[in-house]
């Protein structure tokens, strides 16, 4: 060894080392996130911690140095439906009449509900288990709440029951249900829902 190296405190010659495991820890622990990402993905609903470190090529035992359980994972899984929903909410809309905007927003959550189906399955298979997963799906129904208020007039969302209505029609329940019960395509699903909200507006503005 180089008798440079006797010759640094022992903070600064530890350090190389000491960043290389800091950073083959944040290499593997993002491998893990990934690979809880991918196998929900693909439709593993419920991937094990065996199946999640064999995707990321690490040890079980790295899994659970990273994560203390797997609802550390999830925790992950939601932040990715929340990247979605925020970068939904800060999208312009084409309209700047009203009532086309609330349509619109069949057609925007539309495309965010596809790319964030597979999270929000696995995340309500494992909700009433989890604590965490729970106040998430609350925050992410208060979000889209606050959008579908935030675009209607006083006297529409002042109304309790069409704006419940609304908001069930645009909820991802209801996109789910038309898309994989109903089997509709995206576009059919867009239209189903887009006629039903058309026909409650028009219902309460009287056109």
């Amino acid at each position: 060894m180089d008798r440079a190296h006797y010759l640094l405190p022992h903070s600064l010659a530890d350090q190389p080392s000491e960043d290389g495991r800091r950073r083959r820890g944040q290499d593997s622990r993002a491998r893990i996130v990934q690979a809880m990402l991918d196998l929900v993905r693909e439709g593993h609903v419920s991937p094990s911690a065996e199946l999640v470190a064999d995707r990321a090529e690490v040890g079980l035992r790295t899994v659970f140095r990273h994560f203390k359980d797997l609802e550390s994972l999830y925790r992950e899984m939601s932040g990715v439906i929340e990247a979605e929903l925020m970068a939904l909410a800060e999208t312009p809309f084409r309209s700047n009449a009203w009532r086309e905007r609330v349509l619109e927003l069949v057609e925007r959550r539309g495309w965010a509900y596809e790319r964030i189906a597979p999270f929000k399955r696995a995340s309500e298979v494992h909700r009433h288990q989890s604590q965490a997963l729970a106040e998430d799906n609350a925050k992410f129904v208060a979000v889209t709440r606050d959008i579908l208020r935030r675009e209607l007039p006083s006297a529409v969302s002042g109304d309790q029951v069409l704006f419940e209505a609304i908001d069930l029609l645009l909820s991802f329940d209801a996109w789910r249900r038309l898309r994989h019960d109903q089997a509709l395509t995206q576009a059919a699903t867009t239209d189903v829902l887009k006629l039903m909200i058309a026909a409650l507006l028009d219902r309460a503005t009287g056109a």
